[in-house]
């Protein structure tokens, strides 16, 4: 049976929540592969308008695109090579390689690649009993670091400072200090301005949602 692009996305949006709940109640990211390979598989199955693959276990790809592609999905957290199987690879026709990574204390995914089957068969590497690609072949150059990032917003409510930084990111300072985890910080000055702290779907808004609507909100107070 074929879901719906709403019913992909939703159930993108159940895993990540899952995946989030692991974390706070301690799982060690290492052990939520069950999730990290589910979440990227419906990912891929949205961004592609696609569909799972029928079988569980599809032998070679895991997501079959709008346009017929059969696609593998390789989704890790932290690994230093990605394994194929040399005997299902051609079976499928592009492959995708997802990172999860934990920014501003929720998951995100990166994209590190996206190409043909036989574009990735020149980087791969043998290895007793099968193939793998590089993680460092294909990693992108680390980002700019926070301190020199610029900020584009801001705004002030007691002995706290809000600022959106140029890549949408959302930090926070007390008295002149940043605070090192941002979101808790958040919580009571939009519970103190009258800022509802989940979505109209009634899931809580991610650090940067939450952060960019505070500083609209405080921003208008003190210009009234």
């Amino acid at each position: 049976m074929s879901l719906s692009q709403t019913q992909i996305i939703r159930s993108l949006s159940e895993a990540l929540q899952w995946f989030e709940k692991e974390l706070a109640w301690g799982a060690p990211i290492a052990e939520l592969r069950h999730l990290t390979g589910r979440i990227g598989e419906l990912y891929a199955a949205m961004i592609t308008r696609g569909q799972l693959a029928l079988s569980v276990n599809q032998a070679g790809y895991d997501v079959v695109s709008a346009e017929g592609e059969k696609i593998s999905v390789k989704t890790f957290t932290s690994s230093t090579r990605i394994n194929f199987n040399a005997n299902t690879l051609d079976h499928a026709t592009r492959v995708m390689v997802l990172q999860i990574c934990i920014e501003e204390d929720e998951p995100s995914i990166k994209e590190l690649l996206d190409c043909s089957v036989e574009e990735l068969k020149s980087e791969l590497r043998e290895v007793a009993g099968g193939v793998y690609l590089p993680v460092n072949a294909i990693l992108k150059p680390p980002a700019k670091p926070i301190s020199e990032l610029a900020e584009v917003a801001s705004a002030t409510w007691r002995d706290m400072r809000v600022a959106q930084l140029e890549n949408g990111t959302i930090i926070a300072f007390e008295n002149g200090q940043l605070v090192p985890v941002t979101k808790p910080a958040l919580r009571p000055i939009a519970s103190d301005i009258g800022v509802e702290l989940l979505n109209s779907m009634g899931r809580a808004k991610n650090t940067r949602s939450l952060g960019s609507e505070i500083i609209k909100v405080l921003n208008s107070l003190q210009a009234d």
